[in-house]
């Protein structure tokens, strides 16, 4: 099992959404975000088991911007498996969750997308890279995924969440991106973004 705190919301019909913090967050980070995007829904916050310098990751990075590789899919297949024990322990269904993922966060959640068909219906990815290049992606149809990313991040270039948006539509799934002139830092303009996209994407 992975540390994790799960709340179980109003709206059983919902999501339920899944926080992948950044490096050196814990499974309290995000869920004033959890809050924002919909108050009502479940959640799931879930620490990463890899410690870099004391900071709690999902996965081991052999510098600034470059994944350990060999490790992301352990850790993706690790995330995956406890994401199917915690659908059994809490009772949710387990192709009804929603990542909302920032940073390292992010980073994993893609490689979930890019490496499992049904492990998400959806993803907020707040300043992701691309998980791996040069593979295939699943078919992901009816899968939907919104990036926010900064036009000035030092830590994620932009050319990053251009490419990742068309890898995952490549792949079929429906991408919104909104662009913020900011560098890595999560702001509320994209936080709100996000919860008007998730409004229209999960609650019509």
């Amino acid at each position: 099992m992975m540390e994790h705190i799960f709340k179980h919301g109003t709206n059983s019909e919902g999501p339920v959404l899944l926080l992948l913090h950044g490096t050196g967050g814990n499974e309290h980070d995000l869920l004033s975000l959890a809050d924002i995007v919909d108050p009502e829904d479940s959640v799931l916050s879930v620490r990463g088991n890899v410690l870099e310098n004391g900071m709690p990751r999902f996965f081991k990075r052999l510098a600034e911007g470059i994944f350990d590789e060999e490790d992301l899919i352990f850790r993706t297949n690790e995330l995956n498996a406890f994401l199917e024990e915690a659908s059994a322990k809490y009772e949710f269904d387990r192709q009804n969750k929603v990542a909302i993922g920032y940073s390292n966060g992010a980073n994993i959640a893609a490689s979930l997308l890019f490496h499992f068909k049904d492990a998400l219906k959806g993803a907020i990815l707040h300043h992701p890279m691309v998980p791996r290049r040069g593979i295939t992606l699943p078919d992901l149809t009816g899968i939907q995924v919104f990036i926010a990313a900064g036009t000035n991040d030092p830590i994620c270039p932009q050319r990053e969440s251009v490419d990742l948006q068309q890898l995952l539509e490549d792949a079929k799934a429906t991408v919104g991106v909104k662009w913020v002139n900011t560098g890595h830092q999560l702001t509320m303009t994209e936080v709100e973004a996000a919860k008007q996209w998730y409004q229209q994407a999960f609650n019509n």
